[in-house]
Formats: structure tokens, C-alpha cells, sequence
């Protein structure tokens, strides 16, 4: 059981500016010494790594689609047990859930679990009282709404100064607001958040963004509204399996960035021991290895690089070929292809474990999240299993398997999908370790074999 000081960043809808709020909040707190961990409610591994890199703050993600309430309480407090506060950022609107109709693992979900304060924060441009029509309709929308102060954005001083008095008759805390400023707004592109090197003195930015956000922002009552929390409790669940140690390398760099934390952390818990490497700047693999994991990212972006490492795509062609079990998602299911094409349609040679091209379209492919079901036994699955897992990608492949089915949330969308072929395990969905552990301690298994 713990304490911890938390608070959940929300918005009526996408585009409202909760990133770029949230941002200068987290980088203003750093530099007050606070001890933040910051959280984004999804799938999204974009947002922790941007917070990571650029902030320079700990982050990681919450989802109630890829965990119970049960657990995402027990994975909340595993991270956030040295802050001083954690920051939750919310998804889409507030309470937009898994289906059109639902708030089943919306953002409201996710604070009703944390038993979190909610602010609120509401793009106020081009209105005056007419925003705050907007907050009392996301009080009243659910009694239990949560929501205990707000931030308006691209709002005047003036304009602000004037509703306070009315937002603290709805029983809310004003806590502030952002005016107008486009030079310090942080770019989105296809993939989500851009990626930290693609920004011109972005750490700059953010350091003008939480200068201006001392002036306009009341820290002192978001810190105490943080602090106003219960005593934050959950059931320990079943231990996992500890096996003897495995030496797992996982590509990551600029191509491969796609790390959900919490996978990492079972993987360790388990008994592996995770090596890193770089498939654009390393000339072999880590020494001594039992396993591969290739996770997503951009390899679309850096397609010239990796095949021009000729010999990091041989190593791995040749230890998949001789059945080191592996692990490859997305961007890493794209390098074993043939042929990659990159952002200009011109293709690439790659690591050629699997024969077929896999190409960029003009729309997302298979979006959204997923539950996996393994329709035969293999090396990691038996029949009847599942996993949840995300699709989100614009390219395509000749060959994206057919040995899982994939079943959308509400049950009427299901495809077939991955490779499970011998020890490799290869396809577009992004796999959550923690909603089947089984999994990965099959995958270790294997990887402790002698012949593999």
C-alpha cells in the first residue's frame, strides 16, 4: 500500500493541447526538484520516450486494455514509488472509451482506478464564458466525473482572470492557464509525437514554455491537489517464474524505439539479463547471446542505414535461420523482410529472413487495440491462448501471416496475423507481456535450451 501523489491531465477532446501542457508543466517541476514519473494513459510509446529523452523525467504507460484495474494499480505504484508526484496524461477525450458508446478504458477509466484528481484542461480559443459551458458539461456528464481543477489554453490573462471567480462557484480549482504561443507548441506527425532529434533547440523551447508556465500556472495548488490523494492499495498477484539468467539482446536506437517499459521489467523479473544494441551503428550482434527481440520503431526512416550494415543484417538473418528464439513487432517484423521500402517509395535490402517486400501506403493498416488467440500450438502459444497486443502502421507486407487471429474489442473486426514459425514469433502487433506472462516464460524457456 502506498501513497503516492498523483494527478491526471485530461481534455475534452484530441488536439485541445494537453501535450504541450503537459510537457511544460513536467519541465517546470523538474526544475523546481520535484521527482516526477510521468505516465501516458494508451498504448503510446511515443509520449514516455519524448518525456524521457527531452525532459529528462522517468515515464512510462498506464492502459486498461492491457491490464485490470488490479494491475495497472500494482504496475503504478512499482514506477511511481520514489516520486515526489506522478503526472498521468490522459488519452483522446475524457471519456472516450474502447467503442464509440463506451468509456471502458477511456482516461476517466484510468483515474477512477488511480483514484486520481482530474484536471481538466480546455482549449479556450475564440470563447470567453462560453468555456466554462464546456467544463460544467464534463462535471455533469458523470456525477463521479472526478474532475478537480482545470487549465484553460490559449486563453488572455484577462479572460481568466475574469472566469475565476465562476470556476471556484462550480467547486473547481482554477489552476490556470496558457495564452496564446505557437513558436513553443510541440508538433505531431504520423506516427504521433515527432521524436526527440527531429526538433531544433527543443529542449530551449521547453525551458521558455515552463518559464512562461511559472507565471500563468498556480503550482503550488496543482502540488497540494496532487498530494489530496487515498492511500492507494492493490492485491499482489501471482508470482511469475524466475528462471536461470538468459542474456536477451533487444535492438534500440533510432530506428528501433518502440519499449514499453513494463515488458522490459517482466522480461528482468523473469531472470533475463537485457542486452542493448544498435542495428544501424553496430557491426554484430552483443556476444553470448540466447535470445532476440526486435521491437517497433522507424525503420522506414533509417532503411539506407540498416541495409547498409551489411553485416548486422547478415548476423541476424544467420542466428533466426539457426533458431535463436526471437521476438520481432512491427518496425522489427519489417527488417526481416527482403525489402523495405523507406519514405520515398525506393526499396532496401534487409535482413531477408522473410521473402516478401513489405511497402509503405497512404492510410494506417489494421489500427487499434487487439486480442491475440493462437489457433495451434507453437513455440511460445498454446492453442486457445491470448495476448493483447496494438496495431497502428501505414506500411504494409506480402506477407503478414496468418498463425494468430487477431479479434477486435468489440468482437465484429477479426483478421488473421504473425508468424509463429519454429522459434521466431514475427508480425505488426505490439504484444503487452503482462496480460499473458506465460508467453514470455515459454520464450526464456526456449532460450535456455542448448540446441535451439
Amino acid at each position: 500500500m502506498t501513497n503516492n501523489p498523483r494527478v491526471v491531465f485530461a481534455a475534452p477532446a484530441s488536439g485541445s493541447g494537453k501535450t504541450t501542457v503537459t510537457c511544460g508543466i513536467l519541465q517546470a517541476l523538474k526544475l523546481r526538484g520535484e521527482k516526477i514519473f510521468s505516465f501516458k494513459c494508451g498504448p503510446d510509446y511515443i509520449d514516455p520516450m519524448f518525456q524521457e529523452k527531452v525532459i529528462g523525467v522517468r515515464s512510462g504507460t498506464l492502459d486498461l486494455f492491457f491490464s485490470d484495474e488490479n494491475t495497472l494499480r500494482r504496475l503504478f505504484c512499482r514506477h511511481a514509488k520514489d516520486s515526489t508526484i506522478s503526472l498521468v496524461e490522459g488519452v483522446m477525450g475524457y471519456y472516450d472509451g474502447l467503442a464509440t458508446d463506451s468509456e471502458e478504458a477511456s482516461t476517466y477509466a484510468v483515474a477512477k482506478a488511480l483514484s486520481a484528481p482530474v484536471v481538466l484542461i480546455v482549449n479556450g480559443r475564440g470563447q470567453a464564458l462560453s468555456a466554462l459551458a464546456t467544463l460544467e458539461g464534463f462535471l455533469r456528464f458523470r456525477e463521479d466525473s472526478g474532475i478537480r481543477g482545470v487549465i484553460f489554453n490559449q486563453m488572455s490573462e484577462a479572460v481568466f482572470t475574469a472566469l475565476k471567480p465562476r470556476i471556484e462557484e462550480m467547486g473547481v480549482l482554477p489552476i490556470g492557464y496558457v495564452p496564446k504561443v505557437p513558436e513553443l507548441v510541440i508538433e505531431s506527425r504520423h506516427l504521433g509525437l515527432v521524436t526527440p532529434g527531429e526538433i531544433d533547440d527543443l529542449s530551449d523551447k521547453l525551458n521558455h514554455l515552463a518559464q512562461l508556465l511559472e507565471k500563468t500556472i498556480d503550482f503550488d495548488a496543482l502540488i497540494k491537489l496532487a498530494n489530496d490523494v487515498p492511500v492507494l492499495s492493490f492485491t499482489e498477484e501471482k508470482a511469475v517464474s524466475v528462471l536461470p539468467k538468459t542474456r536477451i539482446a533487444v535492438a534500440c536506437d533510432e530506428a528501433f524505439c518502440f519499449l514499453y517499459k513494463d515488458n522490459l521489467a517482466l522480461l528482468s523479473e523473469m531472470g533475463a539479463e537485457i542486452i542493448f544494441f544498435s542495428p544501424i551503428h553496430d557491426g554484430a550482434l552483443p556476444e553470448g547471446i540466447d535470445g532476440l527481440i526486435l521491437p517497433g520503431g522507424y525503420p522506414e526512416l533509417y532503411a539506407e542505414q540498416l541495409s547498409e550494415n551489411t553485416s548486422m543484417r547478415e548476423a541476424i538473418s544467420k542466428v533466426i535461420c539457426n533458431g535463436m528464439p526471437t521476438l520481432a513487432e512491427c518496425g522489427g517484423f519489417l527488417y526481416l523482410h527482403r525489402e523495405l521500402g523507406d519514405m520515398n517509395d525506393k526499396f532496401w535490402p534487409m535482413a531477408g529472413v522473410l521473402p516478401e517486400k513489405a511497402w509503405r501506403t497512404n492510410r494506417l493498416g489494421r489500427f487499434g487495440y487487439i486480442t491475440l488467440h493462437a489457433k495451434d500450438n507453437s513455440a511460445y502459444f498454446e492453442a486457445g491462448d491470448q495476448i493483447r497486443a496494438h496495431e497502428y502502421h501505414y506500411f504494409e507486407s506480402g506477407d503478414p501471416g496468418t498463425d494468430l487471429l487477431a479479434v477486435k474489442p468489440n468482437g465484429r473486426r477479426r483478421w488473421e496475423c504473425v508468424h509463429t514459425k519454429g522459434n521466431l514469433l514475427c508480425g505488426f502487433p505490439h504484444l503487452f507481456y503482462e496480460s499473458n506472462p506465460k508467453f514470455i516464460e515459454r520464450f526464456l524457456r526456449r532460450c535456455l535450451q542448448k540446441e535451439k
